[in-house]
């Protein structure tokens, strides 16, 4: 049995009522777990009766466990008797807890907030059909030109813009080495802006062997406080310049790095690619610039809980790709010269209108009654057994018994959310040609 009241813009409190038979229930389960863990002088371990426990170390010694085995499902079927979301862990206050009583408990919890529906039908946007042009073609087979280049040593020449230059450095301030401003054998690409501004343009047109004095200022506000805004001294031995050869763009090329035979076959099955690249990325801005004017139509609060966990979210996300190219976060910071928490800032305005959005659409989403149906899970489990070659039922299985299913439902609803509101927006096609960068 529940109760439950408004105290907050988006914050309630339940009041749970748990049967005494269940907390007897409980606690029995509790003393059977803790018996064998106690010694007490004239038992056998594991023998000692409940009332001698209880007696001994009162029977409060019993009221951790069965909490621990009472609330959960306590908390989950008033959570669902209230028809409330909470976006947050709730905050428990035992009322009351003795043996042979009801459990009483409150948890106040924050909930998902109200949210004012705006027009969401029929909304007109302006869209572009995808369009990929010859100069797109060409940018493309250059990209894979410079993927299959060779890097030569260039033994007598000067440093150019896009070289690599392998070097030693050692860096000063005030005379005197700073901590993490040394290096050997590391392959700097010119004009890739990894270090800081001015160094990489400083090494243009020195040649092998050739040592030199390098002279930047730290940024403002670069990671590390006590090198921002400094004024330092690098001292930089080139050993070594290496040059990208790229390869001709010619049959040969195709057949190297292809199934073809000619260029031309190659150039048409990299245009056909790139216009199904196109129209990917021509439907999700479609769907993106829908999300973002509905979005704007309606009035909701975006929760901070929410918002900062949406930050995590973007900031793993982004860990998972710079571990992809063989770089850790704070790697990350120190080449940049920010820090986490100025990374985190930067990701907070996105990460508010991503919340904002996600509850307009949820909003829509009960509104208009949208659900996972059988057959949507059924299809959708069906894709992942063709991904993974395992049987349906069996996808089905690993997800039911790890809690993910309920996950799955909500991914195929939002979906679902998002085709509706495109199948009901007025799109005004427009001529312009989409970027496949």
């Amino acid at each position: 049995m529940a109760k439950w009241e408004k105290i907050d813009k988006n914050k309630v409190a339940l009041e749970v009522e748990v049967e005494a038979d269940k907390v007897e229930e409980a606690l029995e389960k509790a003393y059977r777990k803790m018996v064998g863990k106690l010694h007490v002088p004239g038992f056998r371990k594991g023998k000692v009766p409940r009332r001698v426990l209880e007696a001994r170390f009162g029977p409060e010694i019993l009221y951790e466990d069965a909490l621990e085995l009472l609330i959960p499902d306590a908390y989950d079927n008033a959570v669902e008797e209230a028809e409330i979301d909470p976006i947050d862990q709730p905050d428990v206050d035992i009322k009351q807890m003795e043996p042979g009583k009801p459990l009483i408990f409150e948890a106040k919890v924050e909930v998902k907030p109200e949210v004012e529906l705006g027009e969401y039908r029929g909304v007109e946007i302006e869209h572009a059909d995808p369009e990929v042009s010859e100069k797109e073609l060409e940018e493309y087979l250059q990209e894979m030109q410079g993927k299959h280049s060779k890097l030569i040593v260039v033994e007598d020449g000067e440093i150019k813009e896009g070289d690599i230059a392998v070097i030693d450095f050692t860096g000063f301030m005030d005379g005197e080495a700073f901590e993490g401003g040394k290096g050997e054998n590391y392959s700097l690409e010119i004009g890739s802006g990894t270090f800081i501004p001015g160094f990489e343009e400083q090494l243009v047109g020195c040649t092998s062997g050739e040592e030199k004095e390098i002279k930047v200022k730290f940024p403002e506000d670069y990671q590390k406080e006590e090198l921002k805004g400094k004024d330092v001294s690098f001292e930089v031995k080139i050993k070594e310049i290496k040059r990208k050869e790229k390869p001709s763009l010619d049959d040969d090329f195709a057949k190297e790095v292809s199934d073809f035979d000619t260029l031309e076959e190659l150039k048409e099955d990299v245009m056909n690619k790139l216009k199904e690249k196109a129209e990917k990325q021509s439907r999700v801005d479609l769907e993106n610039k829908i999300i973002e004017k509905i979005t704007g139509n309606s009035k909701v609060e975006a929760p901070k809980v929410m918002i900062e966990r949406e930050i995590k979210r973007v900031l793993n996300e982004y860990v998972q790709q710079l571990r992809l190219q063989g770089l850790s976060l704070p790697q990350y910071c120190q080449l940049t010269g920010k820090s986490e928490e100025e990374l985190e800032e930067e990701n907070r305005p996105e990460a508010e209108n991503r919340v904002r959005a996600n509850l307009v659409l949820g909003a829509i989403m009960k509104k208009e009654d949208i659900i996972a149906s059988e057959e949507d899970i059924n299809e959708k489990m069906k894709k992942f057994a063709q991904t993974y070659q395992q049987e349906p039922q069996d996808i089905r299985e690993h997800f039911e018994n790890h809690g993910q299913l309920d996950v799955i439902k909500k991914e195929i609803a939002l979906r679902k959310t998002i085709d509706f509101l495109v199948d009901e927006a007025k799109i005004d096609k427009v001529q312009k040609s989409i970027s496949t960068d």
